[in-house]
């Protein structure tokens, strides 16, 4: 066993870059805080209900350049479906089958058919997204996986998906929080009374359950014929089931003003929830994934990360500092480099020479990696770190430093400065206006796509069946 084989065994990356199994799309990428919440969408009306149930069933595959519908006057193809599909594929680490992909298909085209309509209402407000700004989020993905720059474009070619279908997805993405601000305007702003009655009003309820709630909501069109869309529910919680992570999932398909969020609710009430889904909330299990829940609208499909008491929730909260050892090229631990095995020399030796926080942050300034690696990841919370990283921080005395933390771009070694319990369940005055925001601009999403589609003509070809 090389030493890169026995550090690799022993730790794990370093906070805030976890070493994962498959890609964190757009999920986890960088969006600002005012625009968390994506729209809920209801089906398009103007397309049949029974020509949508039928697309459920495994059929022969269309050509490519087959037209699948026609929003607005343009055209959405067999191979913006098909890419799309690859995408999710690729974002969820999981084999899809031809089979799986007919019973995703129709909730695929209906996501394109949303996202024709809000591109061409992006259009219609002369919002430019610059290509520094998508640039900017593929590097984020890059660098939250510990990707070398450009990789992702190589991992996209590779798995034969075309790099316009993210480059589109995050164009939207983008450009619609662009249209919410304009809707918003002078609505935007949060006051000091809005922030004092939410506070009271969380006084008054201290005491009852909360819930940390996460959710994937897929509408749907006709009550009287819901079978489609309830097997693909099933087919989601399957994959969820099988390990495709929720976060990705519930951006790459959810319906609900939480997608952009990876379906996170946050800390949420029974009262706040719909009654069904309050019920079977109550009852699951941390980490459970739940059947699909019926709700007016569509289904729901949920899991808890957490419970707690409002107003009582005991954490123990950790400030770090951490120096990262960044490699040349990515590691290959069978063949580490000269230039790796050197650098995991530098890190074995960091706790004989460091013994200060200061002395820390000094040290990653002199790698010359603070840009992508900065010393201070802010306050950390230790039970929502995964178990193995939790390990680590959990037993480290303050002041010392870990063991070398070997990830696939470098190696990181930690510094606990502080550790102290905090009850967590107090929400500060910033956290409330984030959420009075988070609702305001769901409120505000949602009217806006009931708008546009209604507003729209979406002309169903019989290849969408």
């Amino acid at each position: 066993m090389t030493p890169f084989d026995q550090a690799a065994k022993r730790g794990r990356p370093p906070v805030g870059r976890p070493r994962i199994a498959r890609l964190c799309l757009l999920a986890c990428a960088a969006f600002p805080a005012f625009a968390m919440a994506a729209p809920a969408h209801h089906h398009a009306h103007h397309a049949d209900a029974n020509t949508t149930k039928e697309a459920a069933k495994p059929a022969a595959t269309p050509p490519e350049d087959a037209i699948i519908a026609v929003v607005n006057g343009q055209v959405l193809t067999q191979r913006d479906v098909d890419n799309r599909g690859r995408l999710f594929a690729l974002s969820t680490g999981l084999s899809i089958s031809p089979e799986l992909m007919a019973r995703l298909r129709p909730q695929i085209v209906h996501q394109l058919i949303e996202e024709r309509y809000k591109t061409q209402e992006i259009l219609k407000r002369h919002i430019n997204i610059e290509p520094e700004q998508i640039a900017q989020s593929i590097a984020g993905i890059e660098q939250r996986n510990g990707m070398p720059k450009n990789a992702l474009r190589d991992k996209l070619a590779q798995d034969g998906v075309s790099l316009t279908t993210l480059i589109d997805q995050i164009r939207v993405q983008l450009g619609w929080m662009q249209v919410l601000r304009e809707e918003i305007g002078g609505g935007g702003h949060i006051t000091a009374q809005q922030i004092s009655q939410r506070e009271n009003a969380l006084r008054a309820e201290e005491g009852r359950p909360q819930y940390n709630v996460s959710e994937i909501f897929i509408p749907v069109a006709d009550p009287r014929h819901d079978q489609t869309e309830l097997e693909f529910t099933k087919t989601i919680i399957s994959q969820l089931r099988e390990g495709a992570p929720f976060p990705i999932v519930a951006a790459q398909f959810s319906q609900s003003q939480t997608a952009l969020n990876g379906g996170a609710m946050g800390w949420v009430q029974e009262d706040s929830l719909d009654p069904p889904v309050a019920e079977i909330v109550k009852q699951m299990p941390i980490g459970a994934i739940s059947n699909p829940i019926r709700v007016p609208g569509g289904y729901v499909i949920a899991t808890v990360a957490a419970k707690r008491t409002i107003g009582h929730q005991m954490a123990t909260m950790v400030t770090l500092r951490q120096a990262f050892y960044p490699f040349d090229a990515p590691l290959n631990p069978q063949a580490p480099t000269d230039q790796q095995k050197i650098q995991l020399q530098h890190a074995s030796a960091a706790p004989s020479t460091v013994h200060s926080c200061d002395q820390m942050e000094a040290l990653n300034k002199s790698l010359g990696a603070a840009d992508k690696h900065p010393s201070d990841p802010g306050a950390v919370m230790l039970d929502r770190l995964n178990p193995q990283m939790r390990q680590v921080l959990s037993t480290l005395p303050v002041g010392q430093v870990s063991r070398p933390l070997v990830s696939t771009d470098g190696i990181a070694v930690l510094m606990v400065c502080q550790r102290q319990d905090k009850n967590v369940a107090q929400q500060t005055p910033s956290e409330i206006a984030d959420e009075l925001m988070n609702e305001r601009v769901e409120q505000a999403s949602r009217q806006m796509t009931r708008d546009l589609e209604r507003r729209s003509v979406i002309q169903m070809r019989p290849q969408a069946s």
